[in-house]
Protein backbone atom coordinates (compact mmCIF):
# COMPACT_ATOMS: atom_id res chain seq x y z
CA UNK A 1 0.00 0.00 0.00
CA UNK A 2 1.41 3.37 -0.91
CA UNK A 3 1.24 5.81 1.95
CA UNK A 4 0.66 9.15 0.29
CA UNK A 5 -0.84 12.28 1.80
CA UNK A 6 -4.31 11.83 0.35
CA UNK A 7 -7.24 11.68 2.71
CA UNK A 8 -8.84 8.43 3.74
CA UNK A 9 -12.61 8.85 3.73
CA UNK A 10 -14.07 6.52 6.32
CA UNK A 11 -17.30 5.99 8.25
CA UNK A 12 -17.37 6.22 12.02
CA UNK A 13 -17.71 2.40 12.23
CA UNK A 14 -14.68 1.93 10.02
CA UNK A 15 -12.64 4.40 12.09
CA UNK A 16 -13.60 2.60 15.31
CA UNK A 17 -12.72 -0.79 13.79
CA UNK A 18 -9.24 0.46 12.87
CA UNK A 19 -8.77 1.81 16.41
CA UNK A 20 -9.87 -1.55 17.87
CA UNK A 21 -7.48 -3.53 15.67
CA UNK A 22 -4.62 -1.15 16.48
CA UNK A 23 -5.27 -1.44 20.21
CA UNK A 24 -5.33 -5.26 19.97
CA UNK A 25 -2.06 -5.36 18.01
CA UNK A 26 -0.31 -3.01 20.44
CA UNK A 27 -1.57 -4.52 23.70
CA UNK A 28 -2.02 -8.23 22.95
CA UNK A 29 -0.39 -9.37 19.71
CA UNK A 30 2.87 -7.46 20.16
CA UNK A 31 3.38 -9.14 23.59
CA UNK A 32 2.47 -12.60 22.27
CA UNK A 33 5.07 -12.28 19.50
CA UNK A 34 7.73 -10.97 21.93
CA UNK A 35 7.08 -13.99 24.17
CA UNK A 36 7.43 -16.33 21.16
CA UNK A 37 10.76 -14.71 20.25
CA UNK A 38 11.98 -15.03 23.84
CA UNK A 39 10.97 -18.70 24.00
CA UNK A 40 12.54 -19.43 20.60
CA UNK A 41 15.82 -17.79 21.70
CA UNK A 42 16.03 -20.29 24.55
CA UNK A 43 16.26 -23.12 21.99
CA UNK A 44 19.84 -22.06 21.26
CA UNK A 45 21.51 -21.56 17.88
CA UNK A 46 19.47 -18.85 16.15
CA UNK A 47 20.91 -19.58 12.68
CA UNK A 48 19.00 -22.86 12.44
CA UNK A 49 16.01 -21.93 14.56
CA UNK A 50 12.79 -21.99 12.51
CA UNK A 51 10.64 -20.92 15.46
CA UNK A 52 12.80 -17.83 15.95
CA UNK A 53 12.71 -16.94 12.24
CA UNK A 54 8.93 -17.38 12.12
CA UNK A 55 8.41 -15.25 15.25
CA UNK A 56 10.69 -12.51 13.88
CA UNK A 57 8.76 -12.53 10.58
CA UNK A 58 5.48 -12.25 12.47
CA UNK A 59 6.94 -9.40 14.52
CA UNK A 60 7.78 -7.57 11.29
CA UNK A 61 4.25 -8.12 10.00
CA UNK A 62 2.66 -6.89 13.27
CA UNK A 63 4.87 -3.78 13.39
CA UNK A 64 4.12 -3.06 9.72
CA UNK A 65 0.39 -3.40 10.31
CA UNK A 66 0.58 -1.12 13.37
CA UNK A 67 2.39 1.48 11.28
CA UNK A 68 -0.18 1.17 8.47
CA UNK A 69 -3.14 1.54 10.87
CA UNK A 70 -1.59 4.53 12.62
CA UNK A 71 -1.11 6.16 9.23
CA UNK A 72 -4.75 5.48 8.27
CA UNK A 73 -5.98 7.08 11.50
CA UNK A 74 -3.75 10.10 10.88
CA UNK A 75 -5.17 10.79 7.38
CA UNK A 76 -8.74 9.67 8.12
CA UNK A 77 -11.62 11.99 7.36
CA UNK A 78 -14.53 10.53 9.32
CA UNK A 79 -17.98 10.83 7.77
CA UNK A 80 -20.35 11.49 10.64
CA UNK A 81 -23.64 9.59 10.43
CA UNK A 82 -25.59 12.84 10.73
CA UNK A 83 -23.73 14.18 7.68
CA UNK A 84 -25.03 11.34 5.53
CA UNK A 85 -27.98 12.72 3.61
CA UNK A 86 -30.47 10.96 1.37
CA UNK A 87 -30.94 13.55 -1.41
CA UNK A 88 -28.03 12.10 -3.38
CA UNK A 89 -25.45 9.33 -3.05
CA UNK A 90 -22.39 9.98 -0.89
CA UNK A 91 -19.99 8.04 1.31
CA UNK A 92 -22.09 6.33 3.97
CA UNK A 93 -25.20 6.09 1.78
CA UNK A 94 -27.01 2.82 1.27
CA UNK A 95 -28.14 2.68 -2.34
CA UNK A 96 -30.59 0.33 -4.01
CA UNK A 97 -29.86 0.07 -7.73
CA UNK A 98 -31.37 -1.81 -10.64
CA UNK A 99 -29.80 -2.95 -13.87
CA UNK A 100 -32.86 -2.90 -16.16
CA UNK A 101 -31.21 -5.02 -18.86
CA UNK A 102 -30.46 -7.90 -16.50
CA UNK A 103 -33.46 -7.15 -14.24
CA UNK A 104 -30.96 -7.24 -11.40
CA UNK A 105 -31.54 -5.32 -8.14
CA UNK A 106 -28.81 -4.86 -5.56
CA UNK A 107 -28.19 -2.81 -2.47
CA UNK A 108 -24.77 -1.38 -1.60
CA UNK A 109 -23.32 0.77 1.13
CA UNK A 110 -20.84 3.30 -0.25
CA UNK A 111 -17.76 3.34 1.99
CA UNK A 112 -14.19 4.63 1.88
CA UNK A 113 -11.63 2.36 0.23
CA UNK A 114 -10.30 1.12 3.59
CA UNK A 115 -13.71 -0.34 4.43
CA UNK A 116 -14.49 -1.86 1.06
CA UNK A 117 -15.91 -5.39 1.33
CA UNK A 118 -17.76 -6.30 -1.89
CA UNK A 119 -18.80 -9.74 -0.56
CA UNK A 120 -20.81 -7.90 2.10
CA UNK A 121 -22.17 -5.27 -0.33
CA UNK A 122 -19.82 -2.53 0.92
CA UNK A 123 -18.28 -0.89 -2.14
CA UNK A 124 -15.61 1.77 -2.24
CA UNK A 125 -16.36 5.33 -3.31
CA UNK A 126 -13.30 4.90 -5.57
CA UNK A 127 -14.55 1.72 -7.32
CA UNK A 128 -16.08 2.05 -10.81
CA UNK A 129 -19.66 1.57 -9.55
CA UNK A 130 -19.11 3.55 -6.34
CA UNK A 131 -17.62 6.57 -8.09
CA UNK A 132 -20.35 6.50 -10.78
CA UNK A 133 -23.05 6.51 -8.08
CA UNK A 134 -21.62 9.48 -6.13
CA UNK A 135 -23.88 12.50 -6.47
CA UNK A 136 -26.68 10.58 -8.23
CA UNK A 137 -30.29 11.03 -7.08
CA UNK A 138 -33.27 8.65 -6.91
CA UNK A 139 -34.54 8.07 -10.45
CA UNK A 140 -31.15 8.84 -12.07
CA UNK A 141 -29.49 6.29 -14.32
CA UNK A 142 -25.71 6.07 -14.09
CA UNK A 143 -23.43 4.41 -16.60
CA UNK A 144 -20.47 2.35 -15.44
CA UNK A 145 -17.57 1.16 -17.59
CA UNK A 146 -17.23 -2.61 -17.34
CA UNK A 147 -14.93 -5.00 -19.22
CA UNK A 148 -17.67 -5.74 -21.82
CA UNK A 149 -18.45 -2.06 -22.40
CA UNK A 150 -20.96 -0.21 -20.26
CA UNK A 151 -23.63 -1.10 -17.70
CA UNK A 152 -26.50 1.17 -16.70
CA UNK A 153 -27.93 1.29 -13.19
CA UNK A 154 -31.06 3.10 -12.08
CA UNK A 155 -31.12 4.54 -8.55
CA UNK A 156 -34.20 3.16 -6.78
CA UNK A 157 -33.56 4.28 -3.21
CA UNK A 158 -31.01 6.15 -1.08
CA UNK A 159 -30.97 5.84 2.69
CA UNK A 160 -28.64 6.00 5.69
Amino acid sequence: MSMNAKELVITEDGFNNIKKELEYLKTVKRHEVADRIKTAREFGDLSENAEYDEAKNEQGFVEGRISELEHKLKIAVVIDDKDIHTEDVGVGSIVKIKNPVLDFVAEYKIVGSAESDPKNNRISNESPIGSALLGAKVGDTVKVQIPDGEAAYQILEIRR
